[in-house]
């Protein structure tokens, strides 16, 4: 693996310290763990887009309310 190095403020040292799963573990798997959760949690363009349909929706009044759905379905509600 190549190294680096990085210029980084105490604080944000410290921060990164207070993340890691246990004492050993390297900045490199914690910041990797970090990018990748990021990029789980980023939407993409279709999600977005679908997002806003739904939100438009409810601004149009094109729902439902759970009740309805309940007992379309045939559902009791607690």
């Amino acid at each position: 693996m190549e190294k680096t190095t990085i210029q980084l403020s105490s604080v944000t040292l410290d921060r990164l310290k207070m993340l890691k799963s246990f004492d050993r573990q390297s900045y490199d798997e914690l910041i990797g763990n970090l990018i990748e959760n990021i990029e789980e949690e980023t939407l993409d363009e279709d999600e977005i887009v679908e997002i806003q349909k739904g939100l438009e929706d409810i601004k149009k009044g094109r729902v439902y309310s759970i009740e309805a759905v309940a007992k379309e379905l045939g559902i009791a509600l607690k």
